[in-house]
């Protein structure tokens, strides 16, 4: 998997990137002055807002990062009491978070979002806690100097910043996994913890008290908060099992829908015996691979889950002539991809599916005097087990298109669905369109 081609530029920038060049621009670089006022409200109402939000939407990842970043500033900024010296109680505790946080981050990334009840609350609290506790005890009023392991030589003497040397390499080390994870799972809270934590390492370069420092903090809790509404976003339009757009987002594409367009209508055939041969969970498995061979689909075309073992592909601009090779295509994609069982998934041997398939075939048949005799030599149907560990999936679709008179786009969907039930009727793993003979489509294990 190339995992650079599936993190792009964009999702990598927006919103967590363009929003800490918009506060290098506006505060670091002195084009425009921002008084502290301003900044201290920016600072509180953006925290406020990132908290509220985390906890209205359940997101206990972000909520003690949040509350690890407030904690963090807060306690800087009272040991020194508005200035860092070389030593001291604030020295001490710039130094502490400075180790801290990334520490954190790191932790709370790969924890679990198991939401806000008090099971999933107390590990995280009592981290913050003790943290709180030793970040307090070692900034006692007497102390001049951080433990010593604060501080071990390893690259020299760095001169560019104030961070101790352990500090900058768990950043480092922090930055790298971040990243990692965003282009393992393309998550907006991995994102956006990433450039969270960039607008905190921002913050202790730049002194970590005074007005720069706190609107680098406030930048940090507002890259967080914009990390929460993306990912509402990509809940409400996104599937979260295929990774597809989602039938709100499908509604909303076929309102700016202009003639000529097609819409294929796609169905896995059999699904329903996946899931009760080989269980649940191999029928997500079933799911999420269809759909990765429907997000490649050709021609101009975008899929979307529209249900549960249902697809929909929208072609804008295209007339049904011009999807039929995409469409056959991707049929042949999907019966061409051999998918593998691990051991132990069958519940039990589907030995009455040829017989059934048979038997159906037959009674269609004896109402459909037109329609050709076929013998399927072996039947290849999604649930007939291709060997011991390997499934035979394939789809079955419906496509009709809009000319320049269509004013509705209701009856191109009905017609796209009622060429999808043709092509289960009439033996499935096949295409048919709406308005044309039927186009049988039979797999190369079948003979006439």
């Amino acid at each position: 998997m190339d995992l650079w081609a599936k993190a792009t530029s964009k999702s990598l920038l927006v919103p967590g990137g363009v929003l800490l060049l918009a506060a290098i621009a506006l505060f670091w670089s002195g084009l425009v002055t921002v008084p502290s006022a301003g900044i201290d409200f920016y600072y509180y109402a953006a925290f406020g807002a990132a908290i509220l939000l985390a906890w209205r939407f359940h997101s206990s990842r972000i909520l003690f990062t949040l509350l690890t970043l407030l904690l963090a500033y807060r306690a800087v900024a009272f040991f020194s009491h508005g200035h860092i010296a070389a030593t001291g109680p604030g020295r001490i505790a710039f130094e502490a978070v400075a180790l801290l946080i990334p520490l954190n981050f790191l932790g709370f990334s790969v924890k679990p979002e198991d939401g806000l009840s008090l099971r999933s609350l107390t590990p995280g609290a009592t981290l913050i806690f003790f943290e709180s506790v030793f970040v307090a005890v070692i900034c006692r009023p007497e102390a001049v100097r951080s433990p010593g392991f604060f501080h071990p030589d390893f690259l020299g003497r760095q001169s560019w910043t104030r961070l101790p040397q352990l500090a900058l390499i768990i950043f480092g080390i922090a930055f790298a996994l971040l990243l990692l994870r965003f282009l393992l799972h393309r998550k907006p809270a991995e994102i956006g913890l990433l450039w969270s934590l960039a607008a905190a390492f921002l913050s202790l370069q730049s002194g970590g008290v005074g007005r720069i420092p706190t609107a680098f903090m406030g930048t940090a809790a507002v890259i967080l908060l914009a990390s929460i509404i993306e990912n509402s976003y990509l809940l409400a339009y996104y599937d979260e099992l295929t990774g597809l757009p989602a039938r709100r987002a499908f509604n909303e594409a076929v309102l700016h829908l202009e003639a000529p367009y097609t819409i294929a209508a796609v169905d896995i055939d059999h699904f329903k015996r996946v899931n009760d041969t080989h269980g649940h969970e191999t029928g997500d498995q079933v799911l999420r691979m269809v759909g990765h061979r429907l997000a490649d689909v050709t021609g101009g075309g975008r899929a979307y889950r529209v249900g549960g073992e249902e697809f929909t592909i929208l072609f804008p601009g295209k007339s049904l002539p011009e999807t039929m090779a995409s469409l056959d295509m991707l049929r042949c994609t999907v019966e061409d991809s051999v998918f593998r069982l691990r051991g132990g998934e069958e519940r039990r041997r589907p030995a009455p599916l040829l017989a059934q398939d048979r038997a159906d075939r037959r009674k269609r048949m004896s109402g459909d005097r037109r329609a050709p005799a076929i013998t399927h030599a072996r039947s290849r149907c999604v649930g007939q087990a291709d060997g011991m560990n390997s499934l035979s999936v394939t789809i079955s679709i419906g496509a009709a298109s809009a000319d320049s008179r269509a004013r509705k786009v209701e009856p191109v969907i009905q017609a796209a669905d009622k060429a999808l039930y043709r092509a289960k009727q009439n033996g499935r793993n096949r295409i048919e369109y709406a308005g044309k003979s039927p186009r049988r489509r039979l797999t190369r294990h079948s003979v006439a």
